[in-house]
């Protein structure tokens, strides 16, 4: 982008380090079209956007352009089964059979709701050839699942989940609500919240979907990585991000595919974290209790993914904070990545809730898109708490 990119929305005082931060992301590292928000003890207090949501026909990225947040879709997973959990419709250390028993098939009958969420489950992929159009039937995808044997039964071996985290949660609000995740999502998180975000895009939202590309430093960077033993099986079948994207079709939008399709502004993202690192509650909406959050960040595993060979760290479901500090520099955060670049997440110790979307993927080892971000809205929100002590 050219020094003249226009940034939209705005930041409240003591917030203008943000802007900066966000307008270098065009003029210094080339973004395409993003958007970064943030709220702080419930209140908005960054809401910003730039560049375009389709490169193609010139479309502005506006504030209602949404963004397909690929495995940010996770923590509204994480949210759903948060949701249940402190309802008291689920216990993390039941075993998923309890509630769906064909899952229990060859040899999986000892793995807990805890350790599926917390990407131990064994069943990273799918055996058997898998077709793009199958990943829309999500019911069909967790029959194959539930015959699946796992890969391993020692907890001490685990690997990220990135398509199957999603239909086993599915399955799971399925059986235990009687509705689909998108459904339950939106009507039991997104609607009181105010939210902006989906699991399944209603079709007449699909206009304001932005277009997703791919930089060359995320294509030449997968390739390498899909030569590692198991990966092509869970991100070639079938391939997630050869050209052109199967994620840029509407059919991929309006479908469920829970582990990876979630639709969404930033400041809904931003909005659902902050009333989480605010204890469950905000702007006089109840969502969950503090203990229940307690239980759903606290570490089921931790340490080098078996196949992918990268730091992971879970609760059930949240991503938690590793040595790569995806969620900005604080020990406490808890929240989830999307593949190209987005971060979604809260500080806690900070009531502080946030979240960057993206439509250019890149790699993430020289991206510093979202780091400059959350440096510099780290350093805002301290400042601001810090002023509001003196002045007590």
């Amino acid at each position: 982008m050219t020094e003249g990119v226009v940034i939209g929305g705005g930041v409240a005082p003591g917030y203008d380090g943000v802007r900066e931060a966000f307008a270098s992301n065009f003029t210094v590292r080339g973004e395409v079209g993003a958007a970064f928000a943030a709220y702080v003890d419930g209140e908005p207090v960054v809401n910003l956007w730039g560049g375009v949501a389709d490169p193609e026909r010139g479309r502005p990225w506006g504030p209602e352009t949404l963004q397909l947040i690929f495995s940010g879709t996770k923590g509204l997973v994480a949210a759903v089964i948060l949701v249940l959990l402190d309802r008291g419709g689920l216990g993390l250390d039941e075993p998923v059979s309890r509630y769906w028993p064909e899952f229990g098939a060859s040899g999986k009958s000892h793995v807990t709701i805890g350790d599926a969420l917390s990407h131990q489950a064994g069943v990273p992929g799918i055996t058997g050839v898998v077709q793009a159009e199958e990943l829309l039937d999500g019911a069909a995808m967790a029959e194959r699942l539930a015959r699946q044997a796992p890969l391993w039964s020692d907890k001490a071996s685990f690997s990220y989940h990135a398509l199957t985290y999603g239909w086993i949660a599915g399955e799971l609000v399925r059986r235990i609500t009687g509705v689909s995740i998108g459904t339950f999502f939106a009507r039991e998180i997104a609607a009181p919240l105010d939210l902006e975000a989906w699991i399944g895009l209603p079709p007449s939202l699909e206009r304001r979907v932005s277009t997703i590309s791919v930089h060359e430093s995320f294509r030449s960077v997968w390739q390498e990585a899909m030569a590692l033993d198991g990966l092509a099986q869970i991100y070639e079948n079938p391939p997630l991000f050869r050209e052109p994207l199967i994620w840029n079709r509407p059919e991929f939008h309006s479908h469920e595919i829970p582990g990876a399709n979630g639709i969404a502004t930033a400041r809904a993202m931003a909005a659902l974290y902050g009333c989480l690192a605010c204890g469950g509650s905000a702007n006089g909406i109840s969502l969950v209790t503090q203990p229940s959050i307690a239980a759903s960040i606290r570490e089921r595993s931790r340490g080098i993914d078996a196949l992918s060979r990268e730091w992971m760290a879970f609760g059930a479901g949240f991503f938690l904070q590793t040595p790569d500090v995806w969620f900005g520099p604080t020990a406490k955060a808890f929240g989830h990545t999307g593949a190209g670049g987005s971060v979604h997440g809260a500080w806690p110790t900070h009531r502080t809730g946030f979240s960057y979307t993206m439509n250019e993927m890149r790699d993430e080892i020289d991206d510093d898109r979202s780091r400059v971000l959350l440096a510099s809205l780290y350093a805002s929100v301290a400042n601001s708490r810090a002023s509001k002590r003196q002045r007590a």
